[in-house]
């Protein structure tokens, strides 16, 4: 039996969480924001979700020391190495030294690896864009009104 989201009942969701609660909420939204995330994957079958994350973090924060990116992006230190590994030889990132500690290095986006990032943003932007039509004028003006605390929710820091 298929459910639809406009009966979707949190319960399927979060046991028994009161409607409404802080509970309710933040189940639901992960869920919606897991299912919009999986829909909006950019097409790049060159570079994989995590690549495409991993520079993305890069051209937003970088340069950066390989364990900066690991602390970013949630993996291990040895995953960060095989990462900037992978982007920089496919041209998208560059090493460069790092003046305060000769063992390490910073890895910073190439030209090709900014265009690469912008374009996927693209990508991402209009299909979203394809998705909220769809919507009715009040479903999207409730969605508008909501993105300024969605962005805050999504820079807070987590206990």
């Amino acid at each position: 039996m298929s459910v639809s989201p406009q009966n979707a009942s949190s319960a399927s969701v979060m046991g028994d969480a009161r409607p409404g609660s802080p509970e309710d909420v933040g189940a639901r939204l992960a869920l919606a924001v897991g299912r919009l995330n999986r829909r909006l994957q950019p097409f790049r079958p060159e570079l994989s979700h995590g690549l495409l994350m991993a520079l993305s973090s890069i051209v937003r924060k970088g340069p950066l020391r390989p364990g900066e990116l690991a602390k970013l992006e949630a993996v291990a230190p040895p995953t960060a190495t095989r990462i900037v590994v992978e982007l920089e030889k496919r041209g998208l990132v560059e090493r460069s030294d790092d003046p305060d500690d000769g063992r390490s290095f910073f890895v910073g986006a190439t030209e090709e690896g900014t265009a690469a990032i912008l374009a996927a943003r693209h990508e991402r932007a209009v299909h979203a864009a394809e998705l909220l039509s769809a919507l009715t004028s009040d479903e999207f003006e409730a969605i508008s009104g909501a993105l300024e605390a969605l962005e805050k929710a999504s820079l807070a820091e987590c206990d």
